[in-house]
């Protein structure tokens, strides 16, 4: 027994490393290196940096992500919308309730704006330390750019496959890449032990106080040592809060040491321009190539991490009805969230190579870089000291509060990039933004424009046909929002149509605010040959709908469903009517059998 724990403990490691520490994991091939560009090297300075690093490391990660978000979860599940349907329990309709829902928006379209400029920077950082190769030093930038887009599309093509079959592979490497990073980072500080000194946040203070403006500028460099700090809890369905947490302390010991190295490195060699790359190649020029091998195997992995952890985000979205549907693949028999979402994977491709394209090298990047991840850590921050503040844990608030201040202070140093660049997080987040709120608020102006019928003028109605007896043999399913409010196609097939079955049953899909976990309720009886069911579903189940319904005995002969003409000179409403016209309807998004299925239109005026 003792030995499957300890296989089980060390496997989640390992899995973790893979899935979900690629990100933060890579960030010291770019971090320090950018950080030079703009300061002046000198041993106190790189004093003060490494320690900037290493404390920004314990608050916004260690602290904010695996001691307090993680704490918070639904059925395993993490993510700004996790937070958000914890908050929903607790506050009342009102202000408050839509403040929250606008934060939860926010962090969700910035964490898909992540999904572009990460690939990027991780994929071109990578790429650039073949300049290094002797013979290859005088390599352009723009064949640099085409390499990494080489190395995206390929990452993007084999997405299809599903990371659940590549996932076992992935740890072993990034357990390779985590031990490279202390190796090379520990033969780096033998040369300048006195580095260890920056792990006092003494020096942090001291080069803040130092530095002034300046100094607090630098922090919007030093934020990049905690990229993918978010995966930790967005992540935190795959693999569950344990193996998570004790892989980070492994990942954060790493690090640090890695970053102390590097500093080291600085110190003794006051010229470098490519710190990690430079390190490596100091210490031992004959495993420079097969370094920097697994360096690119890392950055894609990385990526590849993160356009995983898009595709969640995504589905989250399609299933509380915040963004519209889309064709949805499941790439795994047994584990959940492995799903592939292609619209999503294509335009992610499209958009990774436009900005490698836009920004050249990933200094420019690392101005883009920042404002996506700071933004979303400041709304995790100020969602958790709300859940804090209305639980039992309120002990907690004070701790949290400080993490969401030191998030805002990022943040802020942040906005100094938005001319430079940073803009472009905002384009980013804004398209998956404008389709939230133009899908939110046009389902509901919709489904009021449809004027639906109450059940009981609809029932009377419907007895009158019934008692016709030229009914249709067979059963008849019809699908509505919920089976008390009929919704105008029913109307307009059972009244107007006389289309009246033998059986004939309402069905009604409601997603709740868990993340797993279903059930169905067959209501018989609500008129002569007239039954409802309804299935309620976690908003990542996937739903068979078919089993579901021959496990209650119903086996149809057709399935209804309303399909929205929308006739509109409102603008918004145009483009609501676009995306509607453009998305997968409900029943194709479910995967019913086309031979069953019958569309019925009805003309709207919006």
């Amino acid at each position: 027994m003792k030995h499957g724990t300890a296989d089980s403990y060390w496997g989640g490691i390992i899995k973790s490393m893979g899935l979900v520490f690629g990100d933060i994991g890579t960030s010291p091939i770019y971090t320090l290196t950018v950080i030079i560009t703009l300061t002046k090297p000198s041993q106190q300075s790189i004093y003060g940096i490494i320690s900037l690093i290493v404390w920004t490391l314990i608050i916004l990660v260690m602290v904010e992500y695996a001691w307090l978000a993680m704490s918070l979860g639904r059925k395993g599940e993490g993510g700004t919308i996790v937070l958000r349907e914890i908050l929903v329990r607790m506050i009342k309709p009102g202000r408050t309730l839509a403040f929250v829902t606008f934060l939860s928006y926010v962090g969700i379209c910035l964490l898909i704006g992540d999904g572009v400029i990460t690939p990027a920077i991780s994929i071109l950082s990578a790429v650039e330390g073949l300049a290094l190769i002797p013979g290859l030093e005088q390599t352009s930038q723009n064949v640099l750019i085409l390499i990494a887009a080489i190395i995206a599309v390929g990452l993007f093509i084999f997405q299809y496959r599903g990371t659940d079959r590549v996932a076992t592979a992935f740890g072993p490497i990034m357990v390779l890449w985590f031990l490279a990073l202390t190796v090379s980072g520990a033969i780096s500080i033998v040369d300048h032990p006195a580095v260890l000194k920056a792990v006092s946040p003494w020096y942090a203070v001291k080069f803040l106080a130092e530095n002034g403006l300046a100094g607090f500028f630098v922090l919007s460099e030093v934020i990049l040592c905690a990229t993918g700090g978010e995966a930790l809890y967005a992540d935190m369905g795959h693999l569950g809060r344990k193996p998570i947490v004790r892989a980070w302390y492994y990942v954060f010991a790493a690090l640090v040491i890695n970053y102390l190295g590097q500093g080291a490195y600085i110190i003794t060699h006051p010229d470098a321009k490519n710190i990690l790359f430079g390190m490596v190649r100091n210490e031992a020029a004959l495993l420079y190539i097969p370094f920097l091998i697994l360096t690119i195997t890392a950055t894609v992995i990385a990526s590849q991490a993160l356009i995983s952890g898009v595709f969640s985000i995504v589905y989250q979205g399609i299933t509380t009805r915040i963004l519209p549907l889309l064709k949805v693949d499941y790439t795994s028999t047994h584990l959940k969230s492995q799903i592939y979402i292609g619209s999503i994977n294509w335009g992610l491709m499209v958009m990774v190579i436009i900005i490698m394209m836009v920004f050249k090298n990933s200094e420019n990047l690392a101005a883009a870089y920042g404002l996506a991840v700071t933004g979303t850590m400041t709304i995790t921050g100020v969602m958790m000291t709300m859940i804090f503040n209305r639980t039992t844990k309120k002990w907690k608030v004070p701790l949290a509060l400080f993490v969401t201040l030191a998030d805002f202070a990022f943040l802020i140093a942040n906005l100094n990039k938005f001319p430079h660049g940073g803009y472009w997080s905002l384009i980013l987040a804004a398209f998956p933004f404008i389709t939230i709120l133009v899908w939110t608020r046009g389902q509901r102006a919709l489904y009021r424009a449809l004027k639906p019928l109450d059940f009981d003028t609809f029932q009377l109605a419907y007895n009158q046909i019934y008692a016709k007896d030229r009914n249709i043999p067979g059963t008849g399913l019809f699908f509505v929002k919920e089976w008390s409010v009929i919704p105008p196609y029913l109307v307009h097939c059972i009244i107007r149509s006389n289309i009246i079955y033998e059986r004939n049953v309402l069905i009604s899909i409601v997603r709740s605010d868990e993340p797993y976990g279903q059930e169905s309720n067959l209501q018989t009886g609500m008129a002569s040959g007239l039954d409802a069911i309804a299935i309620s579903a976690g908003y990542m189940e996937i739903l068979d709908i078919e089993s579901l319904l021959k496990q209650n005995g119903i086996s149809e002969k057709v399935i209804f469903y309303g399909i929205e003409d929308i006739a509109t000179d409102n603008p918004i409403w145009r483009l609501f009517s676009t995306i509607k016209r453009l998305t997968p309807n409900f029943v194709q998004f479910n995967r019913l059998p086309a031979a069953k299925l019958q569309g019925v239109v009805t003309r709207v005026e919006m």
